[in-house]
């Protein structure tokens, strides 16, 4: 762990960061503005939903941020083949990565290949772009929880990622030293959902967090 605590301080903190904006709501000049303040503040990458992609390419085409796109989103309880076509349709408009929420329900059912396989074909379809594995804790037992990271892990995912923000809970520091403990440094970890200032942010980063997925991050990188 000690490796983990030394790779952050406050110069860099922002380069942990995913600027989000996943409203329903949210307009064309709404993502113009998180695009404007990604590149002022230099976050990491951009989260949005897929029908914003093409439009915020343009943006962000003289910048080093990335774009994520949410793929199954919120629910995760699409089929396969339109998560796999979203996912394809957000990369050729223009994502570096891609957020997908699993089948909670088939986790739960006990249909761990349909999971697994579900991950490891969006993988697939996407090539050498970034995978996030939404598993939404909040709605896991423990034991699910690290069924859900080794499914992840064995479907060659890059990153595990704890929740959508639109469930019942976000992350918590439990839930990271758990996944920590299951993926190790074989997989990245995405935390999400309730950080919202520089001191939580900065405790996820010494449990082993890769990567905050948050609409809070102007306040996390200047308070």
């Amino acid at each position: 762990m000690k490796e983990i605590k030394n790779k952050y301080n406050m110069k860099n903190l922002n380069k942990y960061i995913d600027h989000t904006q996943l409203k329903a709501f949210a307009t064309k000049e709404d993502i113009k503005k998180l695009c404007e303040e990604a590149m002022k503040y230099n976050f990491y990458a951009v989260c949005v939903n897929g029908c914003h992609v093409q439009y915020i390419k343009e943006i962000l085409a003289e910048s080093e941020v990335k774009i994520a796109s949410v793929i199954g989103f919120p629910l995760g309880a699409m089929s396969m083949n339109s998560k796999i076509l979203e996912a394809k349709e957000a990369v050729k408009d223009g994502a570096d990565e891609i957020d997908m929420v699993i089948n909670i329900g088939s986790l739960k059912d006990g249909d761990f290949e349909k999971v697994e396989k579900e991950i490891a074909e969006i993988k697939k379809a996407i090539g050498d772009k970034v995978l996030k594995v939404i598993i939404e804790t909040c709605y896991l037992t423990t034991e699910e929880k690290k069924t859900a990271c080794k499914l992840t892990l064995s479907a060659k995912a890059d990153f595990v990622k704890t929740s959508t923000g639109f469930g019942t809970g976000g992350a918590t520091i439990e839930d990271i030293q758990l996944m920590k403990s299951v993926v190790g440094e074989q997989l990245k970890i995405k935390a999400s959902g309730g950080i919202r200032n520089a001191e939580t942010a900065k405790k996820y980063i010494e449990n082993g967090t890769d990567r905050i997925g948050t609409s809070s991050g102007i306040k996390i990188v200047t308070n």
